[in-house]
């Protein structure tokens, strides 16, 4: 027999692409629409079931990886809860989603598909210093108004009070962090290995502003979370620099962190020009 009929056959990009597009539509109910859950499930079982029709692949492995950890995230209550006891719970899920996939591809695939370049010696362009800037400037102008007149603000409370301060500002920043690290370090890396990046990309940031939108993102804000998801992506192809993405999301995470604090108590921090109050 020869070595060419031992391989494993690979399946075809129209197939990847409509076992994405299934994970995708189903990862919107399971995570997004408490209502709708049931949808979500069945969705994630007939994506499983059609994984089956097929031999068993690098491509296959990858995705049961994916849904296994999304499957993760749908069993959690998504919220922005800073109580200590949820903040502890899912704050240990959401690290799992990152450390099972990467530890199964190195451990069990022998794989070194999920990195994290840091790359703290990089020297940043020009134009990457200036576009951190222009995210907090976007960031301040912007954030005021949608979360104002969306109302999405009051899905995080800002309490005056020290350590409610504190775990706001750990929880918006570590999120932030966990973005960065599971959309773009994990899921836009199993994804971009069997797809074209832009379809890669699209279905990552999908998942990312799905995901955002049960956090509290509300109203028209995934329209624009969802063009952020992609940038960040395709920012990550060009720099191969996790640690510069992270810089320009917790640059908005620190407007979002005083936006919250002036929203909650319009009289504190009133530095925002496009607030509504």
């Amino acid at each position: 027999m020869s070595t060419k009929s031992l391989q494993i056959a690979e399946p075809s990009l129209p197939f990847k692409s409509s076992v994405v597009a299934l994970i995708c539509a189903g990862t919107m109910p399971l995570l997004a629409i408490a209502d709708y859950k049931w949808l979500g499930w069945i969705l994630v079982v007939s994506t499983a079931a059609l994984l089956l029709t097929f031999p068993r692949s690098n491509f296959s492995k990858h995705t049961w990886l994916l849904i296994g950890v999304l499957c993760l995230l749908g069993l959690i209550p998504i919220n922005t809860s800073i109580d200590y006891g949820h903040f502890a719970f899912m704050g240990s899920v959401l690290i799992a989603t990152v450390a099972l996939p990467f530890f199964i591809t190195r451990k069990a695939l022998k794989e070194k598909i999920i990195t994290f370049p840091v790359r703290m010696r990089r020297k940043w362009l020009k134009k990457e210093i200036a576009y951190v800037f222009i995210a907090g400037i976007g960031a301040y102008l912007l954030l005021p108004f949608y979360l104002g007149t969306t109302g999405s603000y009051v899905n995080w409370g800002a309490e005056l009070e020290p350590s409610y301060i504190i775990r706001l500002f750990i929880g918006t920043n570590a999120l932030g962090i966990w973005d960065e690290i599971f959309f773009v370090g994990v899921c836009l890396a199993l994804l971009r290995k069997h797809l074209p990046f832009w379809i890669a990309n699209m279905a990552q940031a999908t998942l990312w502003t799905t995901f955002l939108y049960e956090l509290g993102f509300r109203g028209w804000g995934p329209l624009v979370i969802f063009p952020f998801a992609m940038s960040q992506g395709l920012i990550f192809k060009n720099s191969k620099s996790l640690l510069y993405i992270i810089t320009v999301h917790l640059t908005i995470d620190f407007m979002l962190f005083l936006v919250l604090i002036h929203l909650n108590n319009p009289d504190v921090l009133n530095i925002f020009i496009t607030s509504p109050f």
